[in-house]
């Protein structure tokens, strides 16, 4: 079985190197990138598994490379970055992203929190989901992950956005905790502060609630959680 690639796009040779290190000693293949033109090239050469990007790059900054990353492919993406404002966080969040650290980091956090990236990425690979779930007059396609809207709009959703809403779907009517979603989406345990939940419940309103006629379809249980509570179609 072919070893997991790892991509690092970070231009600071020291810690380029030590990231390096860090993931080739846990036995991955390891490549390296210093801006958005050898990641491009990195990408185009390799099948890469999982990015580590920082934000401070020259030329395009992190969150302009990921957005077009993940809008035209399928693999998980940590950013690893000092920049730790709530600003940035969320806007990676919102891209995308699979998770986000601030430097300095913890080693072993980083090699776990990519280790469940990349297991949830083999998971969804050998899901058999062929189902089309449907629910006012909207559907989500569990094969392509693909909204279509009403008026036959198709909206892509990123993996973790397709399997919050799976799984607020699954429990129709039910509270899910924010806890059940972190771990849904991404195998991780929620941590304090954390705003991956919120986000990604936002980007999927986004895509309800587009006019002032939508009817509501997540709602919140402040304390607890979020409940599905849409019109399941048979």
């Amino acid at each position: 079985m072919q070893k997991p690639h790892i991509l690092i796009v970070e231009d600071e040779d020291v810690t380029r190197f030590n990231l390096r290190s860090l993931f080739e000693a846990e036995g991955y293949q390891v490549s390296e990138a210093v801006d958005g033109e050898s990641m491009e090239n990195a990408l185009q050469k390799y099948t890469i598994n999982l990015v580590v990007m920082d934000i401070n790059l020259p030329g395009k900054n992190g969150l302009l490379l990921a957005r077009e990353l993940k809008q035209n492919r399928e693999l998980g993406l940590i950013f690893l970055t000092g920049r730790d404002n709530d600003v940035d966080k969320i806007l990676g969040l919102e891209i995308g992203a699979d998770d986000y650290l601030t430097k300095p980091f913890n080693p072993r956090e980083l090699t776990i929190r990519a280790r469940n990236i990349l297991s949830r990425l083999v998971q969804t690979k050998t899901e058999t989901t062929t189902a089309v779930i449907r629910f006012n007059q909207w559907s989500v396609d569990g094969n392509s992950r693909k909204l279509t809207s009403p008026t036959g709009e198709i909206i892509p959703i990123p993996r973790g956005e397709y399997r919050a809403l799976r799984l607020l779907v699954d429990n129709v009517g039910q509270i899910v905790t924010r806890q059940q979603l972190i771990k849904e989406m991404t195998g991780r345990e929620l941590r304090e502060n954390d705003r991956t939940v919120d986000v990604t419940i936002r980007r999927l309103r986004k895509h309800f609630e587009s006019d002032e006629n939508s009817v509501e379809l997540i709602n919140t249980i402040h304390g607890e959680g979020y409940r599905f509570v849409g019109d399941i179609e048979n």
